[in-house]
């Protein structure tokens, strides 16, 4: 079970972690959820129906990483549309962003909080580390978190395809981005072992 999830009798999956990786794990989902942000309605909390019927941004995030976090509806797959093809796809991509994206930071929020709150509620063993137990639906929510955790360090790597991948692995120890090119790889690890256990 070290390194990777196993699948619980019943459903769900489990996972022994130590020290530094369940602080690790904690600290990248408390990091996602600062960068996505509140929900719109929580500056409103008398008014619990606030956030349902608050309308979302039109416009693509700024950040690179909320940008591929929340990428636009509507593109030409050929990426090389004219004026009035990318001007439309513009218009309809603002205004699926507009009822969309609240509900996803929502989502996404969700997940990131699961990771925090499953994380937290471990039980120490004597070496320290722990095995995290999960049921079918908060792996859902891990699997969820994990997958905007990878692509939020993936974009910070300006990793596009498989090959930035194996040109970052190879990257010698003493570069900078080593530790964050470890953290993708295990990321990833977790990842497809928590998704075969998900198979039927």
């Amino acid at each position: 079970m070290p390194g990777h999830f196993e699948p619980l009798p019943g459903g769900g999956a489990a996972v022994a972690l130590d020290d530094v990786e369940i602080s690790i794990i904690r600290s990248l989902a408390v990091q996602l959820l600062e960068l996505i942000g509140p929900g719109p309605g929580e500056d409103a909390p008398d008014d619990p129906l606030a956030e349902l019927f608050a309308e979302g941004p039109s416009e693509p995030p700024k950040d690179p990483v909320l940008k591929r976090l929340f990428p636009d509806a509507y593109s030409d797959p050929e990426g090389a549309p004219g004026p009035q093809e990318a001007q439309e796809a513009q218009a309809y991509s603002a205004e699926f962003r507009r009822y969309t994206e609240n509900d996803l930071r929502a989502g996404k929020r969700d997940n990131a909080l699961a990771v925090i709150r499953t994380l937290d509620a471990l039980t120490p063993g004597t070496d320290g580390g722990a095995v995290l137990k999960l049921s079918p639906e908060q792996s859902r929510q891990w699997l969820g978190s994990l997958n905007d955790l990878r692509l939020a360090i993936g974009s910070r790597l300006e990793i596009t395809d498989e090959d930035d991948t194996d040109v970052l692995y190879r990257l010698p120890d003493e570069n900078p981005r080593k530790p964050m090119v470890m953290a993708y790889l295990w990321l990833g690890g977790l990842q497809e072992t928590l998704v075969n256990t998900l198979l039927p």
